[in-house]
């Protein structure tokens, strides 16, 4: 599938006027019109899945540059869709890996004798007793 980006349509063209414009250039799979939030008018840009390469070609020679009543429509194919994988997640300076990021099996915890362990170490237990379950 390729994606293309259609912008500088005049605000009142629908979907169904969309499709009906570049589907005889090729089949067209999803249509999105971008639209306000609040108001939910069009912003004047969609993108469209077109099932092949050759297809949205075809729909970007015959249609870009072509006036629409007092606009000019822009077809462009979107190569920049993949997604990308989110940067990793930083910790905020409170140390210990705390505000998230890679937690690996090298953090330290606190022992009884005042000193720092690895959580590598095999050691046998706590030396401080436990306190006892509450039971009903």
């Amino acid at each position: 599938m390729v994606k293309l980006f259609v912008g500088g349509f005049p605000l009142e063209m629908t979907e169904l006027e969309l499709v009906k414009m570049i589907g005889p250039h090729g089949d067209v799979e999803t249509i999105k019109i971008v639209r306000d939030k609040k108001t939910r008018i069009c912003k004047g840009y969609a993108f469209l899945e077109m099932k092949d390469r050759t297809g949205a070609e075809n729909a970007v020679i015959a249609l870009d540059g072509t006036p629409i009543a007092d606009r000019v429509l822009s077809v462009k194919i979107n190569d920049d869709f993949i997604k990308k994988t989110p940067p990793p997640r930083k910790s905020f300076g409170y140390g210990n890996n705390r505000g998230g990021g890679d937690r690996t099996n090298n953090t330290r915890s606190y022992n009884s004798q005042s000193n720092y362990r690895s959580n590598n170490d095999q050691s046998p237990g706590s030396d401080r007793p436990r306190r006892p379950r509450k039971t009903m």
